[in-house]
């Protein structure tokens, strides 16, 4: 049997026949490709914690942190008068988390006030950071602006005399800030220099955590307001911006009356007494020369007008006293009808 050898020709042939991709024809009745779809991009989602589940609302909250906004404001401008030093308070967060991630966030020890804030149910928070509250001790006991060493313990009985001064101011603001919306009277029930010894409410249970930051000199530090959910959870309909316009116009006081009228006792006023005015055309203005007597229609006899800051308020008559003119004011002036 002879072997049948390949040529040169044809083993290149055959090589370009494999090489060569050749299309086979669709058969009938195959499905067309798929068109390309367009792929959205994924839109970003929020994870949901249940754990810390959102119970006060947006809108709550967004009237919770412009109510406590001129709150600080208030607070800052007392606190600057009590220790007779710039005192600068800011709102830096209003917050809901819960019970047990507030009070694990605090330092051990620290001025832990328990407030009762009538009729409100519960309890109320009210925590000042050391590295505050040991410079404002400072300056009340009369020291200078120089901030030693932060004094890691509890309060002595001095101290915490002290600290009532400064929990009252603020409990004093804080109730007039609050007034519109609800009349409250705050109470401190005790203070406790370790937090995780006080439970107001269970360790999962919402709060609303405010939070201050105090500047003094060249000292920072943070005052927290914490705010059970159950204990504003019945007035909520009262924390909206549809009702924040009557919120923030506060009621005057016999208080604030008086220290605006103390107030204005020293305010300097301009007094004009006006001895008569006459009209005359420009001619006779033009043609005036010294000596000329300008008639008026005010009589000799008659009362003088006594404007206050260029409104007429007097009738008086003139007169000398000590050597100057003087006006004695004779009453008031009757408005023209």
């Amino acid at each position: 049997m002879t072997d049948e050898v390949l040529s040169q020709a044809e083993v290149e042939s055959l090589l370009n026949a494999m090489e060569t991709k050749v299309q086979e024809p669709q058969p009938v009745g195959a499905a067309a490709p798929a068109p390309s779809v367009s792929v959205r991009p994924r839109e970003k989602i929020t994870a949901y914690d249940f754990k810390r589940p959102e119970r006060v609302g947006k809108e709550q909250m967004r009237a919770l942190q412009t109510l406590h906004e001129g709150f600080g404001r208030n607070f800052g401008a007392a606190m600057s008068a009590l220790l007779r030093s710039i005192v600068e308070v800011k709102l830096t967060s209003v917050d809901q988390l819960t019970y047990s991630e507030f009070i694990f966030s605090l330092e051990n020890p620290t001025c832990f006030n328990l407030l009762a804030a009538r009729p409100l149910e519960g309890n109320l928070i009210l925590d000042i950071n050391p590295s505050i509250l040991y410079p404002v001790i400072n300056r009340l006991l009369g020291g200078g602006k120089e901030s030693g060493a932060i004094a890691r313990r509890a309060l002595t009985e001095i101290e915490l005399r002290l600290v009532r001064r400064i929990t009252d101011l603020f409990l004093h603001d804080l109730k007039r800030a609050w007034a519109n919306i609800l009349p409250l009277e705050f109470e401190v029930e005790r203070v406790e220099s370790n937090p995780q010894l006080v439970q107001i409410v269970p360790p999962n249970e919402v709060v609303v955590l405010i939070s201050f930051e105090l500047t003094l000199g060249d000292v920072r530090g943070m005052m927290n307001l914490c705010i059970p959910f159950n204990a504003i959870e019945r007035i909520g309909n009262k924390l909206t911006t549809n009702n924040w316009v009557s919120y923030t116009r506060v009621a005057a006081t016999e208080e604030s009356i008086q220290q605006v009228s103390k107030r204005l006792e020293g305010a300097l006023v301009e007094l004009v007494a006006t001895l008569a005015s006459s009209r005359i055309t420009t001619a006779d203005l033009l043609g005036l020369r010294v000596g000329d007597i300008v008639t008026t229609e005010q009589d000799v006899h008659g009362p003088l007008e006594i404007s206050v800051e260029g409104v007429p308020k007097f009738l008086a008559s003139p007169g000398a006293v000590k050597g100057r003119k003087a006006v004695q004011v004779i009453g008031p002036l009757e408005p023209s009808p």
